[in-house]
């Protein structure tokens, strides 16, 4: 029976079942909101009437007041858009586990870009043993990061996991019964949660989804790629951990955090085997086996309640164990329950007593700083006294030789002591957890050579002469893209840091900043920046005989390096190295994406698939022809100028300031990271964090960080009669096809009427309007170039998920600009403030902030 086209398959199982269950849930009696459920479709169908006919959102609410409910208080109307915004919160929900329950319908789970069809496809072109040496070397590694752009809280995620389920059965009672506690369930925090919250948070994934996931790939891999007589021993997915870890701007994280974030992943992994030894303590009930099993559940008890105690269970006596029953199953009871014994092995082998590596983080101008503090404080015959008086260059060669055990406690500044303090753990979690418990020190900013050899000096300062280590800069700005290979060179001309690669097996871990880069840059120059950076530090690290591996640090939108990131890793060709694919998940990216087993495994095997094929398959259209390579370049200088002049415009941080939602994401409560670098009370560009920058366009509905600088550049091509040139680079590249197709992504969830009342703004009127106009020309010319009639045409589904989200969210929207005009207007005023009531229209902004996050799933 052949397969509906997948936007059938989406209807059917996604939107129609949305329909019913929401007609459901809008009759339901919650407390305090009665009548709400009635009121809601109206006031939906009056916005939708209402921006058709061009009205602003002030005139949208008034008029719904005037014709459905005129006889209300200031309040009690306050009152009801609160409970709009309550429910709009659950509808999406509701969607959210609809479309989570039909993953596997909607979704061919053999189709392309899956390990199956991969391995059917080498099969047939006769690669299979290439697919094999591939895979024997090949690694990809998501990292868990707790960046502020998930506002489900535990009990919130629960309900969508619960509903999931009884959705996947038809259960109409549960159904019922779980939208009726949605009703009830605040998702609101009133107190914001520490590093350890995050990390417990986070560690549910680990626990629940991504354990099962990984292991039935590597299953998978091992019993339908690899043979008997060809074995696979490549622990192809490693898991990446930031909470707890990541001290970047975060002042919460300290050395006890850490610490304790690295227990609970080793007492999470080992609670997991747990649970695995007992379900085989069921199956392999003969001979001597039984007794083997129960020493093994018993040592795992003690060391995940009482770790305290001495004990002599090790990882390598835990697989010494497992392997002596497996071969008493093969040689003595015929492979009786082999299977699900392999598993366990196979789970073992890829999570350790580590689960994820909890990687360290801190800011380079925060190390530099902090060694400052340790040359006064500590020096004594380890610097000169004129040290700070030296050449970079000398000063990188005192560096390199440094080798000594600091006490914390002799450095006076806190900030000192914290930082050497997280060395110091990193050695304690390696002790307990294995190396791979934390083994990877980044220094994001990371702008020369001497940031890098600061923090390598300042993990040697730990009585570590030997660190097993590895430093990674994070190269974020465009300037600092454009230096990245040459600052490379010189730390690889370093003798004593060569020494260190080759103790590390010559390999160099490098992260690149796209949230950041495309904030510097703009969404074109940041992307193209990135990716020169990776092929001119691959072509440095192949003349030193180093193997790079890029590490990407992206966020959910594809302002942030996000979208279909797949289709990026599937372009890279030759010229990058691509052995590993490294990337971290943030936010809602890890719940949309990663919140199923299902879903997870997809999206794993999706990535996989795009290394697989770019090495084995993608010949055409990866590689930069000089011709398209002239153009690609021009294009993301054109757009660099348009995005900068843009960014410096006098009204651009003023209209972020004053007519957007960026100040409000710091009153969410949704992270432990402040929302903004810095303690200054002005804004400034440089203390703005990507993710409220690139939200708080996402809330206006303008995302501008995913494509301004577009239309402009290609309009260029266009005026001098070249537009023929962009059209070929279209065609010819992947990476530039991936590049639009994601841009259009961007236009897609953009709504220009939502915001149409500024433009009669006499401040910020004219800035909308050069918004509004580069949002219309980008539109028209990506159109024009992929020979589209409409946007995301060939990803209708995706398209129709945006859409049903989008028209979920409209009357919040509308309700979020109905409040900010009002906060503008009482402060333009010339009136004294009601405080009261200014409160009142904050909260509602910030409330109203939650449902549009998440409906988009990957706005931030």
């Amino acid at each position: 029976m052949s397969r509906k086209p997948k936007i059938e398959r989406f209807n059917q199982d996604v939107l129609s079942k949305y329909q019913i269950y929401n007609s459901i849930f809008m009759t339901l009696p919650f407390d305090k909101v009665t009548n709400t459920g009635v009121l809601l479709p109206l006031f939906k169908e009056v916005c939708d009437r209402g921006f058709a006919n061009k009205k602003t959102p002030t005139q949208i609410v008034e008029s719904f007041f005037s014709e459905y409910q005129q006889n209300l208080t200031e309040d009690d109307k306050n009152t009801l858009l609160f409970r709009f915004i309550q429910y709009i919160e659950r509808q999406v929900v509701l969607f959210d586990a609809i479309e989570d329950a039909a993953f596997t319908e909607v979704n061919n789970m053999d189709g392309r870009g899956t390990l199956r069809s991969i391995k059917e496809e080498a099969f047939e072109k006769g690669k299979i043993e290439q697919m094999r040496n591939f895979l024997s070397d090949f690694k990809i590694r998501p990292t868990l990061t707790a960046h502020p752009t998930q506002f489900y809280p535990g009990t919130v995620l629960g309900i969508i996991r619960d509903l999931d389920k009884a959705i996947r059965k038809d259960d109409l009672l549960t159904i019922k019964k779980l939208l009726a506690q949605l009703g009830k369930t605040a998702f609101f925090k009133k107190e914001k949660p520490s590093p350890l919250d995050e990390a417990v948070s986070l560690i549910w994934y680990l626990e629940n989804v991504f354990y099962n996931a990984v292991s039935n790939i590597y299953d998978y891999i091992k019993d339908n790629i690899f043979t008997d007589k060809v074995p696979f021993n490549n622990d192809i997915i490693n898991l990446g951990f930031w909470p707890g870890g990541d001290r970047d701007g975060n002042p919460f994280v300290t050395t006890e955090i850490t610490i304790q974030v690295a227990e609970k992943l080793k007492s999470s992994i080992l609670s997991n085997y747990y649970k695995d030894v007992r379900k085989l303590k069921r199956r392999i009930t003969f001979a001597d086996l039984p007794e083997k099993i129960n020493n093994l559940e018993l040592k795992l008890y003690q060391n995940i309640y009482y770790p305290s105690k001495e004990t002599d269970f090790t990882l390598t006596y835990f697989k010494n164990e497992l392997n002596a029953i497996r071969i008493s199953l093969i040689e003595e009871h015929n492979s009786l329950y082999l299977n699900e014994l392999n598993g366990l092995i196979n789970k073992v082998n890829l999570f350790g007593f580590h689960f994820g590596t909890l990687d360290i983080r801190q800011d380079s101008r925060v190390h530099h700083k902090v060694f400052m503090e340790i040359v006064k404080d500590a020096g004594g015959n380890l610097f000169p006294s004129n040290y700070n008086d030296l050449t970079e260059v000398e000063q990188c060669n005192i560096l390199s030789g440094i080798k000594a055990a600091v006490d914390p406690e002799l450095i006076g500044d806190e900030m000192a002591k914290k930082t050497l303090g997280s060395i110091y753990a990193m050695k304690k979690i390696q002790a307990e957890n294995g190396e791979a418990g934390a083994n990877r020190y980044i220094i994001s900013n990371n702008q020369t050579a001497l940031n890098m050899l600061e923090a390598f000096a300042m993990i040697r300062m730990c009585d570590w002469a030997q660190p097993t280590v590895d430093v990674i800069p994070l190269f974020e700005t465009i300037p600092d893209l454009e230096v990245a290979d040459t600052v490379m060179e010189q730390l690889y001309s370093n003798p004593e840091y060569m020494a260190h690669l080759k103790r590390r097996g010559m390999k160099q871990t490098i992260m690149l900043g796209f949230s950041d880069g495309t904030k510097d840059g703009g969404y074109l120059m940041a992307n193209w920046g990135i990716y020169k950076a990776k092929e001119a530090i691959t072509a440095m690290s192949r003349k030193y005989d180093i193997k790079v591996v890029f590490f990407d640090g992206r966020g959910g939108p594809p302002a942030r390096g996000g979208g279909k990131t797949s289709q990026f890793y599937a372009s890279l060709g030759p010229t990058v190295e691509d052995d590993e694919i490294q990337m971290t998940v943030q936010g809602q990216t890890i719940s949309s994406n990663f919140g199923t087993v299902d879903s997870c495994q997809y999206n794993l095997e999706q990535l996989l698939g795009a290394g697989i094929s770019n090495e084995l398959f993608e010949n055409a259209n990866v590689v930069f022809t000089d011709d398209n390579r002239a153009v690609m370049e021009e294009l993301a200088n054109i757009s660099y100028k348009t995005y900068s002049d843009f960014k410096g415009h006098e009204k651009f941080l003023p209209y972020l300031e004053r007519m957007s939602t960026l100040k409000f994401y710091a009153k969410t409560n949704i992270g432990s990271r402040p929302s903004k670098r810095g303690s200054s009370s002005e804004l400034k560009f440089s203390d703005l964090r990507a993710i409220p920058f690139v939200g708080s366009w996402s809330q206006l509905k303008q995302n501008v960080p995913g494509f301004y600088g577009v239309g402009t550049a290609i309009k260029d091509f266009e005026d001098r009669g070249e537009f023929n040139k962009v059209v070929k680079l279209y065609n010819e590249s992947k990476f530039f096809k991936a590049l639009l197709e994601n841009s259009m992504m961007s236009l897609t969830k953009s709504f220009f009427d939502l915001t149409a009342y500024m433009q009669k703004d006499p401040e910020f009127g004219a800035f909308w309007d050069i918004i509004h106009d580069e949002y219309k020309l980008t539109k028209r010319l990506l159109l024009k170039v992929s020979g589209h009639e409409e946007l995301m045409e060939n990803e209708l589904a995706g398209k129709a998920s945006i859409q049903i989200r989008e028209e979920i969210v409209l009357p919040l929207l509308t309700i979020q600009q109905y409040a900010l005009k009002k906060i503008q207007d009482m402060q333009r005023g010339d009136g004294e403030i009601d405080k009261e009531t200014f409160e009142i229209y904050e909260k509602m902004v910030t409330r109203s902030l939650f449902g549009n996050i998440n409906a988009s799933r990957n706005s931030a």
